[in-house]
């Protein structure tokens, strides 16, 4: 029986999805697999026994990704298991960012027990006119599971929804509604749009995606949206562009000191994923992740290692995490081969240094050809299931 993990209290929903073959525990020394939410694994002495680390959410900055990769720890996310409740939180910020709702709230509440509620109110509205965004132009940065929502559901409200994602599938592309329009760069998208939205994951290459110098492209007057990462946008050049009444107003639900009670800007606790639906859908795709990971060696979903799976053939099947190098192929079925093993099936994929393969073969897998294989240069980890 394997054990999981918890780092975090996590939905009830993966317990129960791997409660018949597993442990599902939030203390272990020697765990098979670990399910995470927000815990910051950085600093975490990671278990030798560790073989995966499902991450129940998209972003993966609290843990160590590509260390583990070096010591051959798949890393699992859950892309678009919270997309919806994402999307939901995107068109209220977006409705916020138009009309002066959470200004004519905080209004209000500076009214309670005053006399004429009623003639106040009705002179005092004036300062809280917005804007519609029925016929107005929302860009969309990156059209991953949660953008493509947000576009599909902003053409519904009668937006012009332009896109950009230099990574776009083509799966992902046939899921988006015609009227979208896909631009080829940050800066046109940002030229055309009077609201933007960006969702794309952070890391150096995206760090300030939205900057100042793609803000002062933007309609005059509009405004931006991240709930994505607050990394990507450029907190000083959105302050800044604000003040000079280029941008009219900032929504996030990353809170830094600089932005809290500016002026024009609202923002949230980091909520976007957090209903219980995203919850347990999550939860869930995390727990299946590792369930089929550790029972036929399957990756899919993978940060760090590259999506690999086959159905299962055969009397036996070896994985093996190895340095993307050259012979290393031909040195493992060379192995099998040696040991009079007849290889069923061979699977095998790579993603920049690292590699994996998947091996079905017809005879049990002997621990001389596992020894033999763990001890190639390039061979990371080797597994039998």
């Amino acid at each position: 029986m394997k054990t999981i993990l918890a780092l975090n209290n996590i939905s009830k929903s993966a317990e129960e999805k791997l409660k018949n073959d597993y442990v599902f525990t939030m203390q272990s020394d020697a765990p098979d697999a670990i399910i995470v939410r927000s815990f910051a694994m950085h600093d975490y002495p990671l278990p030798e026994s560790v073989l995966a680390v499902a991450r129940a959410g998209a972003g993966t900055n609290n843990i160590p990704v590509a260390e583990y990769a070096k010591k051959g720890v798949v890393v699992f996310n859950t892309p678009g298991a919270n997309a919806n409740a994402v999307k939901e939180l995107v068109i209220a910020a977006l409705i916020m960012s138009g009309r002066k709702i959470i200004d004519g709230i905080k209004w209000v509440e500076t009214l309670k027990g005053k006399p004429d509620l009623s003639k106040t109110v009705e002179s005092g509205k004036k300062a809280f006119v917005g804007k519609e965004i029925y016929d107005k132009t929302l860009g969309v940065i990156g059209l991953g599971a949660i953008g493509i929502l947000v576009a599909n559901a902003a053409t519904e409200l009668g937006m012009n929804v332009v896109g950009y994602d230099p990574y776009l599938s083509t799966a992902n592309a046939l899921r988006l509604e015609p009227a979208v329009k896909v631009v080829s760069s940050v800066d046109e998208l940002m030229s055309l749009s009077d609201f933007v939205t960006i969702h794309v994951p952070y890391n150096e290459s995206t760090k300030h995606t939205i900057n100042a110098d793609n803000i002062a492209k933007m309609k005059k007057g509009g405004a931006v949206i991240n709930l994505a990462r607050g990394e990507l946008v450029d907190t000083k050049a959105v302050l800044a562009a604000l003040a000079e009444g280029q941008l009219s107003r900032y929504v996030t639900d990353f809170p830094s000191d600089e932005l809290i009670g500016a002026e024009n800007v609202i923002v949230m606790p980091h909520i976007g994923a957090s209903t219980p639906e995203a919850e347990i859908n999550c939860a869930l795709m995390a727990a299946e992740e590792l369930k089929d990971f550790l029972e036929n060696g399957n990756i899919r979903n993978s940060v760090n290692f590259p999506s690999c799976s086959s159905p299962r053939t055969g009397a036996s099947r070896i994985t093996v995490i190895h340095k993307n190098e050259k012979s290393v192929i031909s040195a493992i079925t060379d192995i099998i081969g040696k040991a009079e093993m007849n290889i069923e099936n061979f699977v095998s994929q790579s993603r920049g240094e690292f590699a994996y393969a998947i091996v079905d073969t017809t005879e049990q897998i002997t621990d001389t050809v596992v020894k033999a294989i763990s001890a190639l240069p390039s061979v990371i980890k080797c597994r039998v299931i």
